[in-house]
């Protein structure tokens, strides 16, 4: 190779890598993000979240509707109609389908994510009842009952099946959980770290208690110094749980110990877009909150959102 052909192959070859250099970040710099707010239909009334991969599942308080939303995209519809009853809280399993608490209705319904389909539908109780908030352990699902001082349990079968209508159980809940009033008590529900036991919190009375699940039987969790006011939906991960506290529009953020007995407040997390959010999901490494504008009177044209902050 003569010395003029390796000159220009060289100069061609050190253009090709400047124009790389500088092309590189640019290109980084306009890739999409993940939207940090994600529109709900006007009006639709959001109250429990639950995510599952690239999705988020959310329940009208309402009409009862499923909507399915994509994180990624920021877009979504609805997967499962009205039924005339609310949709609460959400948890949705390995197997792809959604457990929905039924609010007043006294009600649990198990949806087919992919197809909007009704597997299974149960009836707790009738008026005065509050069906609000649900959890999935390896065995069964745990429903709390805001007007009752008790849990309603669906074992879950082999291969994770879920029972006939009439398979469900009632447990009364013992000890140091006392109902108080005719409102809002037991509310978000949650696993402890080591499994073993459940977690609720009483909200107008801003304590957490541990549940015995076989026994019901309740001890209110030590959290020195602190208790959680108008506390609502719950997520453990790890042994961090996030409690949201709705009206107040903040999540206090405790450390538990593992058997969930004990735990100290570690942070308060805050955001300018909260308008009183009710229940929380994680998923890319963000906490996922709608809000349900408890404070503003809806109507059909009312905007709802879910707004994504970090954990901290």
């Amino acid at each position: 190779m003569n010395r003029h052909l390796r000159t220009a192959l060289s100069a061609a070859l050190t253009a090709t890598l400047l124009a790389t250099a500088v092309a590189t970040p640019a290109a980084a710099h306009d890739r999409p993000t993940k939207p940090t707010r994600i529109a709900l239909p006007d009006g639709f009334q959001p109250e429990g979240i639950a995510t599952a991969g690239r999705y988020a599942y959310l329940g009208s308080r309402a009409t009862g509707e499923i909507y399915r939303a994509d994180l990624v995209r920021g877009d979504g519809r609805v997967i499962s109609p009205a039924t005339g009853t609310p949709s609460l809280g959400l948890k949705v399993d390995r197997r792809g389908r959604l457990f929905v608490a039924g609010g007043a209705a006294g009600d649990a319904r198990v949806i087919d994510t992919r197809t909007g389909r009704v597997l299974a539908h149960y009836q707790f109780a009738t008026a005065p009842t509050f069906v609000n908030d649900v959890v999935l352990t390896d065995r069964a699902a745990y429903f709390t009952d805001s007007n009752r001082p008790v849990l309603y349990r669906l074992p879950l079968g082999r291969h994770g099946a879920p029972p006939p209508a009439d398979g469900f159980a009632t447990i009364p809940l013992t000890g140091e959980f006392q109902q108080v009033g005719t409102g809002i008590n037991s509310n978000g529900i949650a696993r402890t770290p080591d499994g073993r036991a459940l977690i609720v919190v009483q909200s107008n009375t801003g304590t957490l208690f541990r549940v015995d699940p076989a026994t019901g039987v309740t001890t209110a969790v030590d959290v020195p110094g602190h208790t959680f006011a108008a506390g609502d939906g719950l997520l453990l991960v790890g042994r961090t749980l996030y409690v949201v506290q709705n009206r107040l529009n903040q999540i206090a953020v405790v450390e538990l110990d593992p058997a969930g007995t004990a735990g100290r407040l570690t942070g308060m997390i805050t955001h300018p877009r909260f308008d009183v959010p009710t229940t929380v999901a994680m998923a890319f490494g963000r906490l996922y909150l709608p809000n349900a504008r408890f404070t503003t009177t809806p109507t059909p044209t009312t905007k709802y959102r879910v707004v994504a902050v970090d954990p901290r």
